[in-house]
This record gives C-alpha cells, structure tokens and sequence, in this order.
C-alpha cells in the first residue's frame, strides 16, 4: 500500500532540507536597486534580496554626560574631573558610550553593512548604567535614550521615501537588557508601564499580530523571511536571578512561567508550519561551578525546550556579559522531574546552583575571570574520543566499529530504519563499552545545546559588531515584499534629556518605592508558603522531534544553519590617538581585583591632567578581529553544536595539558541516538571516565610542566574574551598557570 513506507518523492525532499536546497521556484527580479537594497519582481512589486548575513548588536548604553578628557575614576565616571577618557570612549574602564561613539558606529554600519545584511538582532542595554550618585538616572532619560538608538536604526535602514519616520527596510528586533528599565533588573509582572511605553517605542518592530503578547509580558517574535524563518525576542529579565520582583518558572502564576508556556506554543506552531526559528534575549543562561544567571526552573525548562524542539532551533544569541565567548548546555542536566512535566521549589532549593554570578546584576572584573575559568573546568569533563594505545594513523582516533555512510545511506537508514545491528565492544570490566558519538548523543552531538554571547558596543574593553554568516541555499533569488509598519511615535529632535508627556514617568522616588512594596509583598507571601508543604506544578511537556527527522540546522548543516561570523572592533587607543608611548599595565593586588567592581582602565596612570590640550583623533572604522570562517586557531568549519563541542573539548583538554589531536575534529560515526525518552535510551553515567582522566592529569602535572602558548585554544579563548585588551602576560599569569617563554616576547596582538 501506498501509506505503508515513505515514497521516494518524501525522501527527495527529505534530502533537499539535508543539503540546504530550496526545493521550489523563486521569482525572478529586474535589477538590484543598488546603494538602496530595493529591487523589483516582475509584477513591480518593491522588495528586497537575501544576503546570508545577519548583525547582532547589543549593549550599546549610551551616555549623553559624557565628557571628553574627564576622569575614569569610579566617583567622577567620565563626566566631571580632568583625565584620560577619549573622545570616541575610555577603552577597558567602567564609564559607558559617549554619543560620539554611537554615532560614529551606526554611520559605519551605514557605509559597510546596512546593504549587505538581511536583519539586525539587537540584544538590548540601551540605556547608560546608574554609575554616578551625583547625576542618577531617571525614567525619562532611560527612555529618551532608548529613543535615540531607534532614531539612529531608522538613519540607517530607513526606507529612502521615509526614512526616519517609521518603515525600515529590513527586519530589526529589540529585546529588554537589564538596564532599559527602572529600577534597574526589575521588571514585574506584566502589562505593566514598561511593556506599553515600549510598545509605543518599538512599534516598528513589533508586529501587529504580536502588539498583544508584548503588551503581556514584552516577548514576541517576527518572521524576518517570510513562512521560512523566525527570530523569537525572549523576555530574559524574567528569568533572570537578579530580578527579585519575580520567582523562577515553576509557579503557574508566575511571568516566567507563562513566558515558557508562550514559547513553547510558539515553538510548536513554527514546527507544525515547517518553519525554522532563532532565539535571542540579553541575559544569557550561563550556569557554571554552583554559580548561574537564571532562575534555575527557567534553566531546566528552557534546556527542555531546546531538546524538544532541536529540529526547529537555529542558535540562540544573547548579550549582557560584554566578554565574548560561547556556552554549552548538557541536557543530562535536566531533572527527571522536569522531564516528566513537574516542578517546585523544593526542587531548585535542592539544587548545587544557588549561588549568582553576577553583582548587582552584573558582572564584575573577577567574575568574568572566574567564570571563564569554571567555563575551561567543565570543558575539560567533556567526553574525549577513544584512541588507540599506539595510534599510527588517522584511523586510529576514528571509531572504526561502524562504516562509514553516504548521504543516502544515512537518509535511508533514518527514513526507512536500519537493520543493521552495530557492534558493540566491551571494556576491561566486561561492560558494554558506549562510544565516544553514544556520549556525545551520536554522530552530530545531540546531547548538548549552544548558546553565543557577543561582546558590546560599550567600551569596557574595546567596542564591538558581529555579523553573522547564515546558510540561504536555493533563496538567493527570493524577493521579500517590503511591509510598511504602524507609524511608529514621532520623537522630539532635542536633547535625550528632554522631559516625555504624561506623568507615569515623573517621579521617580515614588515609582521605586512602589515596586519596592510590591517585592517586600512578594517576600512575605513566599515567606508563608513556604512553611507550607511544596506544592509540585505540573506543565505541559513539549513534543520530541518527529520520528525519522533529520537533525536541526543547529546540528547538521542545512537551510538557515548559521555558518560562521566575522567580529569586529574598534581600537580607541588608536583611534583616539591620545597615547603614543606604550601602555603601561599596573599591577593591582588581589584583594583590590576582587572587591573592585569599577574599572579605571589601561590609562589610569593619567588621572588628574590631559593627554593633550586639545583632541586629535584619527579616522574612526572598524576592523576584522577574527573570522570564523578563515580561522587558522578555532578553526571552527562551521557554526554547528559538534564543532562548539569539538572546541570547547580542545579548550578544556588545555588545562590537563593533553593534546587532542585534529583528526578526532572529524570523527563520524552513526545517525545519533534520539535522546527522548519515549524512544526507550538510556543514559550511562560517564563519571567513572572523568575520575580516571582527573587522576591522569594530576599525575601528569607532577612530571610536566604546565604551558600555554599563544596559539594554544584556551589562551586565544581568554584573549578574545577581553577583545585582545587584556596583556598576554597577564592572560598566562591569570589564566595559565605559568610563564611561557613565548608568551613573554609577544606583545598584544590588537
């Protein structure tokens, strides 16, 4: 019968989604309308082509008090007092972004970028930190100066005919960061004034359809290609820790919890309309050594989610951290509690992650460093390919047990199922040995999800841009009509400090004193449940990925999986041209490091006097940091979780000074076990590897000593981190655990 096995014409298409091919017809076009990004099909429709590129920016903070040669120490902030603060920024301090800098950064976007990317993902934090006790931050300026980063989007991808007043002509979507809002890191349950003021200033780029979920709660979600691909704005301060007006994900009642149950019915309709989706937020889901950012539930679910809905999931790009680096998510460390569609408290207060990695919100000199330091810990837990006791070749870094398949045999195999039985090999003790791909959750690394952080615009290193290189094969033809959006709010011209109509944004002591209230309520009720017995909250669990699917664009390569990224930044201390002899790094104890959440920056030797009685700066651009794709260090083929894996294994192997060889980078082997549960696997404890391995790298310290070189993984991880601010020599002495010769005669490579 026909309905007894797939047709040939379904394994064909099957294969067109694996190879990244567009299997239908796209309209042809009459030029290009270059230097505006227009183009017209043939009925003289306006639209607009792909690209493949995407830019992600985030953490802009502007500061309209800034001062050009002010002080960078804490209590004068680069607005007062007589110091080394640069004309376009104070690189590595605490001060936030002069507008000479967000101006300078949307006119090059303008002239490099604005005709060559297909949508913007802005990931918040567009207002300037409240680090100054002498001028605090107002309601009014939080929203004027988000305000100002709208006005500058619309100067760039304005439409020619309209440019400025409300039509863009690419897709741009906004998050929350922590500091869009006051008091700053709390955001309450909603509709509340914060969702509908921003409502008001985002309406260009919320959709109609989507105005009444972000009214709700400030998530939503837009189809930046039209039927093919979402990008999902994630209210993070919902989940995050330091948002003490809300309680986790667990509790139906709670903002968190229906933002879950929001995104997972979001998920569920892209999947049912064979759509593919990006997820973006500002504070990341960082979890590390006792230590996270988000509420814990909302840690467990939101790991659900992405293991449920692997085959829809793109990447998820967040911001908020300023250093540049990348996590990875385990989903064995989902409870089994969470697994089976149950929560409560009492599960998060028995839990190793209690503690907050950030200070007041954020993150702080030490943390960072000690972060990434839990970060390389882990790293080096994950599973290592086997090898033999004497490797002579290749082959012997490759699982030799299973054959290798082609495409179409892998697609058979998965369509059809296999029935060839895979050997199975036992260890010294008898048991079945799992191979290295069964540990990782088969050959395209199923077992873990990938989360990217970008670096900021705001200079507390140097200020950065990503742009993201995306897979549109057999869309390079497709014409995306222009939408024009609602008429957005008109903003006043006149100085970001000018006072907004109405009052519910006036008095700002008497909103603070509310939203304490409400907390201090918040306490006590929780206070009184919890003398109660703990109450389990059942949810809905999300459905797995369809049996005979093949792996997400997250994990195999395909249409919209994200290829590679190229990050750029701006050197101030040239462009400034305010210090020609060489920087001079002073040393601080580590006290001081430890409890210093304010940084004076690379110039503070210069405190108290000008650089020059009148500022010479140089040509403001951006340049190429690194590119992933070209990338001789990382050398990372493709976005994809099994090349993240095979890094972040390298980066961790570093701090047992072993040498993972290149050739275990491309082992394949096996489609991948399926990790839900439905599908009957089971999940072996790998703890008794870790032991051995932890007890192999101590022996080895003994004998051996430690080095880093400069090429190493785990030092290049550190020094892009810190957007090559940071001295090598401070990197090996932080960082790697010993002087390395090389280390010592290269001066910093930016």
């Amino acid at each position: 019968m026909w309905f007894e096995k797939p047709s040939l014409v379904c394994v064909l298409c099957v294969l067109c989604v694996l190879q990244g091919v567009c299997c239908r017809a796209a309209p042809q076009s009459l030029g290009n309308g270059a230097g505006t990004g227009r183009i017209r099909d043939l009925d003289g429709e306006s639209g607009r082509r792909l690209h493949g590129r995407f830019l992600h920016i985030t953490d802009v903070h502007p500061d309209p008090f800034y001062k050009t040669y002010s002080s960078t120490e804490e209590d004068a902030a680069c607005h007062r007092k007589r110091g080394p603060a640069g004309v376009y920024g104070a690189e590595t301090s605490g001060c936030d972004t002069p507008l000479s800098l967000v101006n300078e950064t949307f006119k090059w976007i303008h002239e490099n970028l604005a005709d060559s990317i297909d949508f913007v993902i802005w990931t918040g934090d567009s207002a300037r930190h409240d680090n100054d006790e002498k001028i605090p931050r107002t309601q009014e300026q939080v929203i004027r100066q988000n305000e100002f980063l709208v006005q500058k989007f619309a100067q760039v991808f304005g439409t020619e005919e309209n440019k400025g007043q409300g039509d863009f002509r690419i897709p741009i979507v906004p998050t929350f960061g922590n500091n869009d809002i006051m008091p700053h890191n709390i955001f309450l349950e909603g509709p509340n004034k914060w969702t509908l003021k921003y409502l008001d200033i985002w309406r260009s780029f919320v959709p109609e359809e989507q105005r009444h979920q972000f009214q709700q709660g400030g998530w939503f979600y837009v189809e930046v290609i039209p039927k093919q691909l979402a990008v999902i704005s994630l209210n993070t301060l919902y989940f995050f820790d330091s948002n003490s007006g809300v309680d986790g994900c667990a509790n139906k009642h709670e903002p968190g919890y229906e933002h879950m149950e929001w995104l997972r019915i979001q998920l569920q309709i892209l999947r049912e309309r064979g759509m593919k989706a990006i997820l973006m937020g500002h504070v990341p889901p960082a979890r590390v050594n006792s230590k996270e950012s988000w509420d814990e539930t909302c840690w467990q679910k939101f790991t659900l989610w992405q293991r449920q809905y692997r085959d829809i999931i793109v990447g998820s790009l967040f911001g908020h951290m300023n250093i540049d680096h990348f996590m990875i998510h385990d989903f064995k460390d989902i409870k089994k509690s969470t697994k089976k569609g149950s929560m409560s408290a009492a599960d998060v207060e028995s839990t190793d992650f209690k503690g907050s990695m950030y200070e007041d919100g954020e993150i702080t000199v030490a943390s960072a460093s000690g972060y990434l330091l839990d970060l390389r810990n882990a790293w080096a837990k994950l599973p290592v390919p086997e090898k033999n006791s004497k490797p002579t070749s290749i082959q012997d870094y490759m699982d030799t047990e299973v054959e290798e398949e082609s495409t179409w045999q892998s697609l058979a195999s998965t369509v059809f199922g296999s029935k060839k039985a895979k050997k199975g090999g036992k260890d010294k003790d008898g048991k079945k040995k799992k191979k290295y791909t069964d540990k990782i959750g088969g050959k395209y690394a199923e077992r873990y999800s990938v989360a990217l952080v970008s670096p900021s615009v705001v200079p507390n290193y140097f200020p950065t841009l990503r742009v993201v290189e995306y897979n549109i094969t057999g869309l390079e033809d497709l014409i995306i009509p222009f939408q024009s959006s609602s008429p957005p709010p008109r903003f006043p011209n006149a100085q970001l400090q000018t006072p907004v109509s109405g009052r519910e944004f006036d008095d700002d002591t008497e909103w603070e004193n509310r939203v304490q209230e409400m907390i201090e309520a918040k306490k006590k009720k929780n206070e009184k449940d919890a003398r109660k017995k703990p109450k389990k909250w059942k949810f809905k669990i999300p459905s797995p990925p369809p049996k005979g699917a093949p792996p997400g664009p997250a994990y195999l390569p395909q249409l919209f999986t994200l290829k590679s990224y190229t990050q750029y930044f701006a050197n101030l201390t040239h462009i400034n041209n305010d210090f020609i002899e060489p920087t001079i790094f002073i040393e601080e104890k580590e006290e001081d490091v430890e409890d210093k959440r304010w940084k004076e920056g690379k110039h503070r030797q210069h405190q108290g006097k000008k650089p020059k009685p009148k500022p010479h700066p140089k040509k403001f651009k951006f340049e190429v940091e690194y590119n992933t794709t070209d990338d001789k260090l990382f050398k990372l083929k493709d976005l994809t979780v099994r090349s993240f894996v095979n890094l972040a294994r390298k980066i961790g192997q570093d701090a047992k000074s072993k040498t993972v060889e290149a050739a275990e980078d491309d082992i394949e082997n096996g489609f991948g076990d399926n990790l839900d549960d439905d599908h009957e696997q089971t999940e072996e404890d790998d703890s008794g590897d870790d032991i051995e391995a932890e007890k192999k790298g101590k022996k080895d310290k003994k004998h051996k000593k430690h080095k880093h070189g400069t090429k190493s993984a785990w030092f290049t991880f550190v020094r892009r981190a810190f957007v090559g601010t940071m001295d090598p020599r401070d990197i090996d002495e932080q960082f790697c655990q010993g002087v390395d010769e090389e280390v010592e005669e290269q001066g910093m490579e930016l």
